[in-house]
């Protein structure tokens, strides 16, 4: 077996993935997965979710690029790339990430600022003096 590719998205985050046969090694972005999230306690638990719950711990070493968004959008969407790559790997595997909801692109996306507002919905504070 050679590598399976594999694109996952979250927010405005892509995430590239690539498998490989080996030991449990993710690199992302040429660094240690606990090097690029070390800031980010929860980021390892996200990555390795869809390895955990298929018991694929360890099988594969995972070469990833990520751009845009933050460092949780980045996390989810290289879970989301790894899921993706397993079911191509090995297509039983779908119902089980697909209960998790980790097959599912999240399509929650930032709601733009609108005119005469603060923000998105933010509105003036009103003042009775």
């Amino acid at each position: 077996m050679e590598r399976i590719n594999a694109t996952g998205k979250r927010k405005t985050a892509v995430a590239r993935v690539w498998l490989m046969p080996g030991t449990g090694k993710v690199t992302v972005n040429g660094k240690d997965l606990k090097e690029y999230f070390a800031d980010h306690v929860v980021a390892e638990d996200v990555v390795y979710a869809p390895f955990k719950l298929t018991n694929l711990l360890g099988r594969f070493d995972v070469l990833t690029t990520v751009c845009g968004g933050g460092k949780s959008a980045q996390a989810e969407a290289i879970r989301h790339g790894i899921a993706r790559a397993l079911i191509t790997f090995s297509p039983e595997l779908k119902p089980i990430l697909k209960k998790a909801g980790f097959v599912t692109r999240d399509p929650r996306e930032k709601e733009r600022k609108k005119y005469g507002l603060h923000g998105a919905r933010r509105g003036q504070q009103y003042s009775k003096r």
